[in-house]
């Protein structure tokens, strides 16, 4: 009987921790990086990347700088992208990257298929303005 109430806790637990909240805050990171990209560009020059962070399946944001990030698509041939905890950007032009350029993971090569640039400076803006607008409306009695 033990034996069955723990099996039954162990799933129950492995259920909690597979469903829900991080793929909700993914969409919900991916719709706000969307909503700051630019159009496509063929390259980003100057291209040093400080970190990157993973927004969907296919789809991650380079950082290059404390405000400026590009939304980089790789193909969906990708498949360790949403496992791996670091990527190596290589690029053909030295200090910019293209859309013939790929993302290492682990081993696998993932050409990238698109870049964005994100207009990071709105983005701040626009999320200081809102916890400003929520901190009146919690003052407000």
């Amino acid at each position: 009987m033990r034996r069955v109430m723990f099996f039954a806790v162990m799933v129950a637990l492995l259920a909690g921790c597979a469903s829900g909240p991080p793929r909700i805050q993914h969409e919900e990171m991916l719709d706000r990086y969307l909503s700051y990209a630019g159009e496509p560009v063929d390259r980003a020059s100057a291209f040093r990347m400080d970190s990157w962070e993973l927004v969907d399946e296919d789809k991650i944001v380079l950082w290059t700088g404390i405000n400026e990030a590009y939304l980089v698509t790789v193909w969906d041939t990708c498949r360790n992208l949403q496992y791996t905890n670091h990527i190596r950007v290589v690029s053909s032009m030295g200090s910019s990257i293209s859309r013939f350029d790929k993302v290492k993971v682990d081993g696998d090569t993932c050409p990238i298929r698109e870049i964005r640039p994100i207009d990071v400076k709105q983005m701040k803006a626009d999320m200081a303005a809102a916890r400003a607008q929520q901190k009146a409306d919690k003052d407000q009695p």
